[in-house]
């Protein structure tokens, strides 16, 4: 019976000691992101019309947010709600300047750290992710593009705080297949039956994005110092 007795006493120990050192701060957070991926094919069955492949290029958009993060001891949990606007290019023939693709996303993240040493904590977690609104402004569209087949996608990353103020550094993946969906584009802004766009597929929209973030806490312990001290 003795040895069951000290292992409950170790056990109830180890956990009171474990949430006497947990702390809770939150704050807001804020933006860019750049986009990647995305591939679209155009309908050529029409030899008039264009029927090569434009690849996504990566461009800026932003996001914003507020976040949350319980601390215990060197680990920590981190919640947020994040805004974005993300936007990819895509180079169609026949037409000035590159065509762009418009996804607005309502997201989740729910992220687990380890504090490594001083300012600089590491992440990873899931992310539940809203597609809000996705589009090619010159497309005729019935329903909206298929930007994701699930909601989940994972982020990993990095930040440094310090005090009040802190740069967050992350990587968010896509969990989504790519999902072929047919387009049709306004003739006229790509170019006539010379050779312009007509028809195209969406062969992949899904997104893969870095996000780099400031950082601002609002509330939570060691607002005034370098940083919190980390529980050993």
């Amino acid at each position: 019976m003795r040895k069951y007795f000290f292992a409950l006493l170790f056990i109830f120990a180890t956990t009171y000691t474990g949430f006497s050192q947990t702390t809770f701060e939150y704050g807001l957070k804020g933006g860019i992101n750049y986009s990647m991926g995305g591939e679209i094919q155009g309908n050529d069955s029409n030899t008039t019309y264009w029927g090569g492949i434009a690849e996504g290029e990566g461009a800026l958009g932003f996001h914003g947010g507020v976040f949350g993060q319980v601390n215990f001891g060197k680990f920590f949990i981190r919640p947020e709600v994040v805004y974005s606007s993300l936007t990819q290019e895509f180079a169609i023939p026949k037409r000035q300047e590159n065509t762009d693709f418009n996804v607005q996303t309502f997201t989740i993240p729910l992220m687990v750290g380890y504090n490594i040493y001083g300012p600089l904590d590491v992440y990873a977690g899931p992310v539940y992710s809203n597609v809000l609104d996705a589009q090619i402004p010159d497309e005729e569209l019935n329903d909206l593009i298929v930007v994701q087949n699930t909601p989940i996608n994972a982020q990993i990353g990095a930040k440094v705080e310090i005090g009040r103020f802190g740069l967050d550094v992350r990587y968010e993946h896509s969990l989504s297949d790519a999902e072929r969906q047919e387009l049709d584009f306004v003739n006229t802004e790509y170019g006539g039956n010379q050779g312009g766009a007509n028809r195209a597929y969406f062969n992949d929209a899904t997104i893969n994005q870095v996000i780099v973030s400031l950082i601002f806490k609002i509330g939570g312990p060691g607002l005034n110092e370098r940083r919190r001290r980390a529980c050993y």
